[in-house]
């Protein structure tokens, strides 16, 4: 896995967050930890599953774990962030 890969899934995650009006995790570390693993979970398994949670095996189950999944928007509604961390509600200004 490369920078570059790294940087497309950053990229990717913050189009999309800024797209719902999420941002991003501002603890860099915890963001950075997130990328890799979806970055590594689409070199390795050709998709970007979700590092924070299991994975059947069965790529028709696990689709609704392809980030963003399928919990995401209850999860920062309820609580102001989804399971990895990945994206969180904006605070209001």
């Amino acid at each position: 896995m490369t920078e570059e890969e790294i940087e497309a899934t950053r990229a990717k995650a913050k189009a999309y967050a800024k797209e719902k009006g999420y941002v991003l995790n501002v603890d860099e570390k915890q963001l950075s930890a997130v990328l890799r693993g979806l970055a590594r979970n689409k070199e390795r398994l050709g998709a970007a599953y979700c590092p924070c949670r299991l994975r059947s095996g069965d790529p028709e189950k696990d689709r609704i774990i392809i980030c963003p999944c399928l919990y995401h928007e209850q999860e920062i509604e309820e609580q102001g962030s989804c399971h990895c961390r990945l994206f969180f509600k904006k605070k209001s200004e």
